[in-house]
């Protein structure tokens, strides 16, 4: 793992070609998504069949997962996955809990009321990838705080396995949500058909959760038709650290580089000694992951160990970063905490290692990448529901103001704003 010395002059472009990784030309990718899109429009189901058997190589004789595939899938994971599911699903449900948003009112004298409606949007769309691997947790972290927002309609879509079926733990992880409404469909297909609608799928109000390149353009040029959470970058791991146990800092490198090539992990210290130790245990470490070859080309092109003078410098750079996941691994972290502008989820001390939030904490795992966590949070409650602004007001107080009001409009050039107020004095 390459050991690069940072500094003021440096770490910003250093950081940039970080976050820039496979931000080269989308358009031959936006061509293909763009005549996907239009095909489901025009032709729905016998449309997403087609692009499943081209993409899949599963020919589907129906796109819905039927009760008894359900039932099959919660006997083959077993007791024990579903115990866990439930636990990890009671966690996620206490954190988003407090979340929620009240609608609220305040009487602002002479009759005049102000308020705002907090309502759940009335269906959602949630996209399960698939592919290099099952996401469970993804299930989970997309749906719970959906169901806590009060969402009464969830459809859910992810590409089929090779025999047609869905990854069974998928399907367990939906039955413990209590989700039923799930399609066997995945890619740019898979979010037309919910932001549009076919003979079979309802259009959804907004589209959520991760996938591939596809899935991301697509989310993307359907945004305006639907709302969605946020465009997701490859996946990235940014941990400071003085001092420590290179075994456990590897380990958490690590476990971000095996989810694909792309992936980035940083280590950021102030320790020549401990760089060189993690560098070489990152590579003892890579030769057992059964992912090795993709974890390999993760932290060979993507990945780095900045070595900076101070912590202040390994803050900074940090906070350019915006990391997906943050782990702060240095005594007292609490003490850093003010310390940090832009992070998407942040794991303090040496035993909150990024997969504790991945899966069970509680907080969600759909997080901001590449940057983007300088301005956008991970998903929640808040993406559940939208909010409608409340006015009332008296005659009395009409009248108080209504001079004001038409002298604005007229301003304005809008002079049939200024008489909608005239009309009722």
């Amino acid at each position: 793992m390459k050991i690069v010395k940072v500094n003021s002059e440096n770490y910003i472009e250093l950081v940039e070609k970080m976050l820039n990784r496979g931000e080269d030309s989308f358009d031959k990718i936006d061509e293909i998504v763009e005549g996907i899109i239009s095909d489901i429009r025009k032709r729905g189901d016998s449309a997403l069949i087609e692009y499943t058997e081209k993409f899949d190589k599963v020919k589907l004789e129906s796109l819905r997962v039927t009760e008894e595939e359900v039932k099959e899938a919660v006997k083959e994971v077993g007791e024990d996955f579903i115990r866990i599911l439930e636990k990890a699903k009671a966690n996620i449900v206490s954190y988003h809990e407090k979340q929620v948003e009240k609608s609220w009112m305040t009487n602002e004298g002479n009759g005049s009321i102000l308020g705002q409606v907090v309502t759940p949007i009335e269906r959602v769309g949630i996209y399960v990838p698939g592919g290099k691997a099952a996401y469970p947790s993804t299930v989970l972290m997309d749906a719970v705080p959906a169901l806590v927002a009060g969402v009464k309609s969830i459809a859910m879509v992810t590409p089929p396995l090779a025999d047609g079926k869905v990854n069974p733990y998928i399907l367990a992880s939906a039955y413990v949500c209590g989700i039923d409404e799930i399609y066997k469909i995945g890619g740019a297909q898979a979010v037309a058909a919910l932001a549009y609608g076919t003979e079979t799928i309802k259009p959804t109000y907004k589209i959520v959760g991760p996938g591939n390149i596809f899935v991301a353009r697509a989310k993307r040029m359907v945004f305006g038709k639907v709302g969605i959470d946020m465009i997701a970058g490859p996946s990235e791991i940014c941990i400071i650290a003085e001092d420590g146990d290179e075994k456990l800092i590897a380990a958490d490198l690590l476990s971000q580089a095996e989810h694909d090539e792309m992936a980035a992990s940083v280590l950021v210290t102030t320790s020549s000694d401990l760089a060189e130790r993690v560098s070489k245990e990152v590579d003892v470490q890579l030769k057992s992951l059964p992912k090795c070859e993709m974890a390999q080309s993760a932290i060979d092109n993507q990945s780095a160990i900045f070595l900076v003078e101070t912590l202040e410098e390994a803050f900074e750079v940090v906070n350019q970063v915006a990391p997906e996941h943050l782990e702060v691994m240095v005594d007292n972290p609490f003490e850093y905490l003010p310390k940090i502008r832009n992070a998407g989820a942040i794991f303090l001390g040496k035993y909150s290692p990024e997969p504790l939030g991945d899966y069970f904490a509680g907080p969600n795992h759909t997080l901001p990448t590449s940057g983007t966590a300088r301005f956008s949070s991970p998903l929640g409650v808040q993406d559940y529901v939208k909010k409608s602004s409340l006015i009332y007001y008296s005659k009395d107080d009409l009248a108080g103001v209504k001079d004001d009001i038409i002298t604005f409009a007229e301003n304005e050039g809008l002079t049939a704003h200024a008489n909608s107020i005239r009309v009722r004095f």
